[in-house]
């Protein structure tokens, strides 16, 4: 039996792979992150169903260098496939299940009313 001893990569080639990984991570964290913007930038366009499907398009398209890097590495389809789930099941679950339960109705307008300062009260 023979082993086959792998060639330790270089530093540049780990800080490399780290600044990969960081970039990665802030990738997939940022569709989830800009979708808190939706108050700010106008729920018409980046709340509900419209900005729920926009970063999700978003996602994918970020996504795409990553999965076939994936493709490349590994002979299979099925790497990517694999990937590609775990990326659709944390967007819907943050989408779909931690952001309602965060945002616990909040998206409802108030109605508007009119508050009368303490030590105010009509006496008659």
């Amino acid at each position: 039996m023979s082993t086959v001893a792998l060639e330790r990569r270089s530093l540049a080639g780990r800080a490399w792979s780290g600044v990969a990984a960081a970039w990665g991570a802030l990738i997939g964290v940022l569709p989830h992150v800009l979708h808190h913007v939706g108050p700010l930038a106008g729920a018409a366009l980046l709340a509900g169903a419209g900005g729920t499907l926009l970063f999700a398009a978003i996602a994918l398209v970020v996504a795409v260098p990553f999965l076939l890097r994936i493709s490349r590495r590994f002979p299979t389809w099925i790497a990517p496939a694999i990937a590609l789930a775990a990326m659709v099941a944390a967007f819907s679950l943050s989408s779909f299940v931690i952001g309602p339960a965060i945002s616990d109705g909040d998206d409802q307008p108030t109605q508007p009313g009119i508050e009368q300062p303490a030590g105010h009260e009509r006496h008659h």
